[in-house]
């Protein structure tokens, strides 16, 4: 029975997200995924304004809806949450997120903790080649499909 952890923003749950939620839910299917989503204050640490947590956790819990999985959402004040003291037998990154894996990992041997295994879920490409992100969809370049959009 898998523990498995998963944490990002979240928003305009795209393709991406679609991806790699799909990924975490098909290691845990027989145990538990913990979903993390940044809260409103950590995510106004962006460089632009998100969506409210309430409207993400929404859309995270929809898609959940599609699948056989006992999952939970917390909020996220920090770049680690539960995965810094909490044991998980995998936490899923992207290639974008993964020097924060490692570096969680380095903090919880320092803590005599056991890391956790990184299972890297690969960037969705959008027809342009370049990766689908919230960024790209908020600026308006592509939808959350990774289609160009109609201006």
């Amino acid at each position: 029975m898998a523990r498995v952890a998963l944490g990002g923003t979240f928003e305009f749950l795209h393709l991406g997200h679609r991806t790699v939620l799909t990924h975490a839910c098909r290691l845990a299917s027989d145990g538990e995924l913990v979903i993390g989503i940044t809260s409103d204050r950590f995510a106004s640490e962006k460089d632009r304004r998100v969506t409210g947590f309430a409207e993400r956790r929404k859309g995270v819990l929809d898609l959940l809806s599609n699948f056989d999985v006992n999952a939970k959402v917390v909020e996220l004040d920090d770049p680690f949450g539960p995965a810094l003291i909490e044991d998980f037998d995998y936490l899923i990154v992207s290639p974008e997120t993964l020097p924060n894996a490692e570096r969680l990992n380095k903090l919880r041997q320092e803590k005599g903790l056991d890391k956790i295994k990184l299972v890297c879920v690969d960037y969705v490409l959008a027809f342009d080649g370049r990766p689908i992100s919230s960024t790209r969809i908020a600026k308006g370049e592509i939808d959350r499909w990774g289609n160009p959009t109609r201006r």
